[in-house]
């Protein structure tokens, strides 16, 4: 992979766990209350608009990307995010990782490795 596409695949899983973490610490706020008054509280917090500020400039870079490689390789090695974001969850919210979901991850990573390295 060219150096350009490198930095389009990290900026897009960095956008996208970037996102998701927003979002969780938008509808994690335990200050939130209920139904419509929670998403008041929610818009009127930063993590909200900062998750979809991450998702507007991940779809650019995502475009970037899928523009310099084949979107069958492109989705695979995206598929990354979801192995940064279930770290990222365990680091900022101590979610679990179960054996089953670190085996998922592992099998998640060694099939980017192989996409990554052209197999």
């Amino acid at each position: 992979m060219s150096a350009l596409v490198w930095a389009l695949w990290t900026a897009t899983v960095l956008l996208d766990t970037g996102g998701q973490l927003a979002f969780k610490a938008a509808a994690g706020d335990p200050d939130a209350g209920d139904g419509l008054a929670r998403w008041k509280h929610m818009l009127s917090r930063p993590w909200l608009w900062i998750g979809g500020a991450c998702y507007v400039l991940e779809f650019l870079a995502w475009i970037a990307f899928l523009s310099l490689v084949p979107l069958g390789r492109g989705v695979l090695l995206g598929s990354i995010n979801i192995v940064a974001i279930m770290l990222a969850g365990r680091w900022l919210f101590g979610e679990k990782l179960t054996p089953w979901r670190l085996a998922g991850m592992g099998l998640i990573g060694l099939g980017v490795a192989m996409v990554g390295a052209g197999a």
